[in-house]
């Protein structure tokens, strides 16, 4: 189990082993919530770098090749691995602002069924009464 630690978890584990005892959970919780913010960074980011390449594919359809040493199906297919990593390049460099809307509604959407899942079992614990 233990192999299956990221280095990120490894040093959150280190770190909280490190503070006070009543600390610790809270230093654990940081660490996965900066964990889920680069993993929604990433998702948001690879979502404009898809729609970025899916927008420029038709832009370089257009585009003849030489005859005696372009075209073919090699051609085609480091095209569109041409057309993808400008679509990565774009998105990394800023973008045109895509992943920002993405990331914002995940992040809300993901509060919103943290927040249901809380009050769902807050209600089955009898915290919250159903007046």
């Amino acid at each position: 189990m233990a192999g299956n630690l990221t280095p990120d978890t490894n040093m959150a584990l280190l770190q909280a082993s490190q503070v006070e005892p009543g600390k610790a959970s809270s230093a654990l919780k940081n660490a996965v919530k900066t964990r889920e913010m680069e993993k929604i960074e990433a998702a948001a980011q690879d979502f404009e770098a898809v729609f970025l390449a899916e927008m420029m594919k038709p832009m370089f359809a257009g585009i003849k090749t030489d005859g005696q040493f372009g075209g073919g199906k090699g051609e085609e297919i480091f095209r569109g691995i041409m057309v993808q990593e400008y679509g990565k390049m774009i998105a990394q460099t800023g973008g045109v602002g895509i992943a920002d809307h993405v990331k914002d509604h995940m992040i809300r959407m993901q509060s919103e069924l943290q927040g249901e899942a809380l009050s769902e079992e807050s209600i089955n614990q009898g915290v919250i009464s159903d007046e």
